[in-house]
């Protein structure tokens, strides 16, 4: 099977965790034997910001990491969608893909054989409609989504059987539990997760920050988008600090510390209960045990 993915970046997880789960996807349907195209614009923002702080090295660290996986970056003003669509018998379209793009896409599937489903992986459903309303899916074959809450919401659109429950999870042929460098660990605790604006402020800070201060573990994290503001806090609490760690590299890691936490943006612990972060299951894959802040688990999982 010919399958196509369109998504804002593979190449770069840049403050981009879909990044995680679409490089799974796209390693197990090659390793089930389909031809695998992947598509994403060359200006995402995910790869200009990671570039911009580190150089072109992630880049080709990253086709290190996963010498199976390609993307091939176009340029949305100058591309022709009609041959990267040829021969495809399914057609993925993630959710942060350019709404001209999703709506160009959805046009050639009223007029061809293969299927064509969007990929929902984010909040914004239920937090954000008026920005999911740029999306055009009345050509799409059926939507995606990573929690029952996102699915319900597009059901209440009119989706009714065409939505499908697809939950992330951690591919674990780079997940997995592996031995530490040395006897003795790096810290007791250890956190990857970016900031999050605002989303997270106020429970980073009571199940994160400050347990740490008030028991004096030895803790470092690793993210993007810390605000000076928050690095003072870091530092004030006597947290190291990280910076951006590739995703793939997060098993190393988590080998040498005792355990990790996971801290719910707060859209993920109000409006869209038991939908966790990727970051939960590949913690939970790697071995190392995991603490959480207060998050309904409504899916079981």
């Amino acid at each position: 099977m010919k399958v196509v993915i369109f998504c804002h970046s593979l190449i770069s997880d840049w403050n981009h965790g879909n990044a995680h789960f679409l490089r799974g996807v796209a390693g197990e349907m090659l390793a089930r034997g389909n031809d695998v195209r992947v598509f994403e614009p060359a200006n995402a923002w995910s790869v200009q910001n990671l570039i911009g702080e580190y150089g072109e090295q992630p880049i080709a660290d990253f086709y290190r990491a996963f010498p199976m996986l390609r993307s091939f970056r176009y340029d949305p003003g100058d591309f022709d969608l009609d041959q990267a669509l040829e021969g495809a018998d399914l057609v993925l379209v993630h959710e942060w893909t350019e709404p001209a793009v999703v709506t160009a896409i959805g046009r050639r599937r009223a007029r061809s054989e293969w299927r064509l489903l969007f990929h929902d992986t984010h909040h914004r459903s239920i937090t954000a409609p008026h920005e999911m309303r740029r999306y055009k899916l009345d050509d799409y074959d059926g939507v995606l989504a990573f929690g029952a809450s996102v699915a319900e919401e597009y059901r209440r659109r009119g989706w009714h059987d065409r939505v499908w429950v697809w939950h992330e999870a951690a591919d674990i042929r780079i997940f997995r539990p592996m031995p530490p460098r040395a006897s003795e660990r790096d810290g007791d605790l250890v956190w990857i997760g970016n900031w999050g604006d605002d989303e997270r402020t106020a429970e980073l800070g009571e199940f994160l920050i400050e347990p740490v201060r008030d028991l004096g573990l030895r803790a470092r994290i690793f993210g993007v988008r810390y605000p000076a503001e928050a690095l003072a806090s870091l530092r004030k609490a006597g947290v190291e600090y990280g910076g951006w760690l590739p995703n793939y590299r997060a098993p190393e890691v988590f080998a040498n510390y005792a355990f990790t936490v996971h801290v719910p943006r707060r859209p993920y612990a109000t409006a869209l209960r038991g939908v966790p972060t990727i970051r939960v299951f590949e913690a939970l894959a790697c071995g190392i045990p995991l603490i959480s802040a207060p998050w309904d688990d409504t899916e079981g999982l």
